[in-house]
């Protein structure tokens, strides 16, 4: 005798068993459904992510759910056995269909309450096949419990979708909607054949929509991967230029750009363990804390040995935070060191529901976080290097001050000794000339012409270790000297523009040493090197700042010359600039010839040289 359930359906015939047409729909159906079960279970060993194995076994229980009915049809429409199996994976698949929703928004976790769930399918296909006589009330609760969970499906994807701009979750949501719709026209129209074969079709329709929208999630996500790739990575050229702070807050505004990201914090390491460096989003107030014992084993997994990311269900947020109030249900650790596993650091990201990494694998995420090491390492270096570089610009500066206090010593040692001793010798040479005979004479007075040279060396020595005129009168008629003299000596035009208001503040001593020294070097530059016709000389103020420029019309400086490898006296004329806080140029001028500029703060102190 048959159950209740069965009577109350308009059977199949039983001679002629069911159309050909619904066999052929439904084996259509089962090979489609089978391709999306293989596609998911590729995915999974691709990615090995849950939510692509949960897929997978959603399909594949799909697929048998599909051969209860077919052989149900088979057999006559009288085999209540596999039609009580056929409405229990039926129930069941709609629960996997959830689940696998709710494990790829929100890592879901296995609760006892869920056992509930599993066992309704169980037992009210029992009740309603072998219990009830009224086929829309035994078959009501099932289709609305399966409807149900096909809608709350299309509604998790919707949730999502609206947090994180995604196409495949649009997709998702709208073919689950439509399919939870879909299935309530089953106790009204399907179940007395009235949609036959064309239900079947419209289901394969479904499938296909969801391995769409799949496939599209897939893509979201690398895209979504490579964004994060790009993102996290942004600031790896720039690194050598950044201080380790800025790039540390540049580095967690991004990680908190990624979709789904609610925060970042980049772990270090003290004495005492793991600690948090610095963090961004709901992790800005863990500077400073120590993570939770469980996520402290996370992080030493995580950068232990050569390090490899690692994908954790939840991070504890430290007590104090405020971000306890944050549901923090996904975290992925990222060994932040050198290819070579130095250092001990990581970059730990947390997300609300969602893994923000799902279709990237851990050896492309150990890679970025082995990337954003070397950035971290290259702004250690530039600082290490910044460091290193204002000792050499300190060093240069006292080296500077101590060249010209050398040169005053040396140039009141000539003035006050040496000159004044060859003078005394040129007067008793002279009282002995006159008590000597007119032969021996002339001995003397060639000592005295000796001696007069020797006088005039000492005082040209003096003028350039420390130039009178540069004390006695200032700047500008120290370098009109500089330039007569120059000028005399080398046989070329010189024009010179020195346009120095009144109402200009006097530079500093070291500016005046200075501007007179680079005009000194590049002059006798010229002369050795140029071969030029013509040279033009500007001395420029513009606020607080004198611009010296020396042009000429020379064979011109070689560029190697100008920038890789300066000669002394142009390493000399830039430190010396540099010590005073101002900039030096040295380029080829347009024509023929060299063009030298050299900026200085009139009252800019030099560097600190101690």
């Amino acid at each position: 005798m048959d159950p209740p359930y069965l009577s109350a359906q308009m059977p199949f015939p039983t001679a002629a068993g069911p159309p050909a047409s619904e066999l052929d729909a439904i084996i259509l159906q089962m090979v489609v459904t089978l391709g999306v079960a293989v596609l998911c279970t590729w995915l999974f060993a691709r990615y090995r992510k849950p939510v692509f194995g949960a897929w997978a076994a959603t399909w594949t229980l799909y697929v048998f759910r599909l051969l209860a009915i077919y052989a149900f049809l088979l057999s006559g429409a009288r085999a209540s056995a596999l039609l009580y199996w056929h409405q229990v994976v039926t129930g069941w698949t709609g629960i996997a269909v959830l689940a696998t929703a709710l494990v790829f928004s929100r890592r879901l976790r296995w609760r006892n309450a869920y056992a509930l769930a599993l066992l309704f399918p169980l037992v009210w296909s029992y009740i309603a096949i072998y219990h009830l006589d009224h086929f829309l009330l035994a078959a009501l609760p099932a289709v609305l419990f399966l409807s149900g969970a096909t809608l709350w499906t299309g509604l998790v994807f919707w949730s999502y979708a609206r947090r994180t701009p995604s196409a495949g979750a649009r997709v998702l949501a709208a073919a689950f909607v439509m399919w939870g719709i879909h299935h309530l026209d089953y106790p009204f129209l399907r179940a007395y054949g009235a949609w036959a074969p064309w239900g079947y079709y419209l289901d394969i329709v479904f499938t296909m929509s969801v391995a769409a929208g799949i496939l599209l999630l897939v893509a979201d996500e690398l895209r979504g991967g490579v964004v994060a790739l790009a993102t996290l990575t942004a600031d790896h050229a720039t690194a050598p230029f950044a201080p380790r702070t800025a790039l540390l807050d540049s580095l967690l505004a991004r990680a908190v750009a990624i979709p789904a990201v609610r925060g970042a914090a980049v772990y270090g390491r003290d004495e005492s363990g793991p600690v948090c460096e610095r963090g961004a989003g709901i992790c800005r107030d863990w500077s400073g804390s120590r993570p939770a014992p469980a996520d402290a084993a996370l992080l030493e997994r995580a950068t232990a040995g050569k390090g490899r990311a690692v994908l954790a269900s939840g991070w504890q947020a430290p007590d104090g935070s405020g971000a306890r109030d944050h549901d923090v249900r996904f975290a992925a650790v990222l060994p932040v060191q050198h290819a070579d596993a130095s250092g001990a650091g990581a970059l730990v990201v947390v997300a609300e529901d969602h893994d923000p990494f799902a279709a990237l694998d851990e050896e492309f995420l150990t890679a970025l976080g082995r990337q954003v090491g070397s950035s971290l390492a290259l702004s250690e270096l530039n600082r290490a290097l910044g460091e290193r570089g204002e000792q050499l610009e300190r060093l240069s500066a006292r080296m500077v001050v101590q060249q010209e206090e050398e040169r005053r010593r040396l140039s009141r040692e000539l003035h006050d000794e040496t000159a004044q001793l060859l003078s005394a010798v040129k007067m008793e040479l002279a009282g002995v000339r006159a008590s000597l005979p007119p032969a021996q004479a002339e001995r003397v007075d060639d000592a005295v012409t000796l001696t007069d040279a020797a006088i005039r060396s000492i005082r040209s020595a003096i003028e350039g270790l420390r130039p009178p005129l540069l004390d006695d009168l200032g700047l500008v008629p120290a370098l009109r000297s500089l330039v007569s003299a120059f000028r005399e000596r080398a046989g070329c035009e010189v024009r010179l523009s020195l346009s120095c208001p009144a109402d200009v503040p006097a530079p500093s001593r070291e500016a005046e040493l200075a501007l007179f020294r680079v005009l000194q070097e590049a002059l006798s530059n010229i002369a050795r090197h140029a071969c030029a016709a013509t040279v033009w000389v500007t001395l420029d103020v513009a606020g607080d700042t004198f611009a010296l420029t020396v042009e000429d019309d020379g064979r011109g400086i070689t560029p190697s010359a100008a920038s890789r490898n300066p000669g002394v006296g142009v390493i000399g004329m830039r430190e010396r600039v540099a010590a005073l806080g101002g900039s030096f140029e040295l380029a080829l001028r347009e024509g023929s010839g060299t063009r030298l500029v050299a900026r200085i703060p009139g009252r800019s102190q030099a560097v600190r040289t101690a």
